[in-house]
């Protein structure tokens, strides 16, 4: 059967909520891939004044997406840095700790549930042998004590995802990117990319990837991966002598703040399975044109999921997973940043590049 259906799976996982700053809309769909590898997080109430919003896109699994988007968050909130109101920081060590939390015995175990490896018989046999013995239900904080087993040496898996996230507290939207998710704001109409793709011809990630012991063939690392950062891919970061952020490949997000104001319409955050298909300004241009006579955000989400599947398998693009989240601001947001210069919807602008925004990577 190959990589590819004989027909797409359109059935859609589908949701809508709100906020008293906000509303969003969400929708994902396997298509015509034989599994479905994306998974997404949607929370309105990280605290009671920040929301987050994540897009996760594996490639050689759905595990390593499926625990981003249950524990990337938790991370993010339990960082010393986000009570100091550092989100950034607190992010940025999120993305490092999804490796770290996906080694060795309870890696390996988290992994396995979540990638449905083991059946039923043998999972309760795995978890009766080698489950920590302090769980007794009490509700401590859960701080990933090692465990003994016959994982204990697992290095992690090497299979991967993107994480695109977008954090909105107060008038504050932090972008945090690794990988070709991407996030874009409407902004008066206007289409601008708050996340670079990261692939692996970039210049900065190809100095990085040779540097590292790497190399680029056909457009991927190491003549297999087609990005230059992400979560997971543990046989990319296995350079002993470089920290975490040096590697081949690396978890390390490009981080971009944004002052929010008044002409700020929404947010959309997107695998690349939707992006392949339509540039950030005809997928801004496309809402708006939606928003006329929808109020559901899911179900433009859902058009449009629609509307970027192929009809075959013949052309590659619209065959992908596809996943996309719809942030919509409600009014007012008391601000008036200006917009970002030199950033269009066609072009990769790099996140530093903007006045409306502090990025760092």
């Amino acid at each position: 059967m190959g990589i590819y259906l004989s027909s797409p799976k359109t059935e859609k996982f589908s949701e809508d909520g709100e906020s008293t700053r906000l509303r969003y809309g969400l929708s994902s769909m396997q298509g015509w891939r034989a599994t479905m590898e994306d998974a997404h997080a949607a929370i309105t109430d990280l605290d009671a004044s920040t929301s987050f919003f994540g897009v996760y896109d594996g490639h050689g699994g759905k595990v390593v997406a499926k625990f981003c988007a249950k524990y990337l968050h938790q991370q993010v909130l339990k960082h010393e840095a986000y009570a100091a109101g550092d989100i950034g920081t607190s992010v940025q060590k999120a993305f490092f700790r999804m490796d770290e939390m996906m080694r060795g015995q309870r890696g390996w175990r988290e992994l396995a549930i979540l990638g449905d490896k083991i059946n039923k018989f043998t999972g309760m046999i795995e978890g009766l042998i080698w489950s920590p013995r302090s769980s007794d239900g009490n509700d401590q904080v859960d701080d990933w004590a090692f465990e003994e087993g016959p994982h204990s040496d697992f290095s992690g898996p090497n299979s991967g995802s993107t994480s695109c996230v977008a954090i909105i507290r107060d008038n504050q939207l932090l972008v945090a990117n690794a990988g070709d998710s991407r996030c874009v704001i409407s902004r008066k109409g206007q289409a601008y990319n708050l996340s670079r793709d990261h692939k692996p011809d970039l210049e900065v990630e190809r100095e990085r990837i040779l540097k590292a012991g790497g190399f680029i063939h056909a457009g991927r690392v190491n003549g297999s991966l087609n990005l230059a950062r992400a979560i997971g891919d543990m046989e990319f970061k296995q350079n002993k002598f470089l920290p975490a952020e040096k590697q081949i490949v690396t978890a390390n997000p490009d981080i971009n703040t944004v002052e929010l104001c008044e002409d700020d319409e929404f947010v959309v955050l997107a695998c690349d399975g939707v992006w392949d298909c339509m540039s950030s300004q005809q997928l801004v241009d496309y809402i708006h044109e939606q928003l006329i006579s929808e109020t559901k955000l899911s179900v433009v989400c859902e058009r449009v999921l629609d509307r970027c599947l192929a009809p075959s398998t013949a052309g590659g693009e619209g065959c992908d997973n596809m996943t996309m989240i719809i942030v919509q601001l409600k009014k007012p947001i008391q601000s008036d940043a200006p917009a970002p210069e030199n950033s269009s919807a066609d072009k990769e602008v790099d996140p530093e590049a903007h006045p409306a925004q502090s990025g760092s990577s």
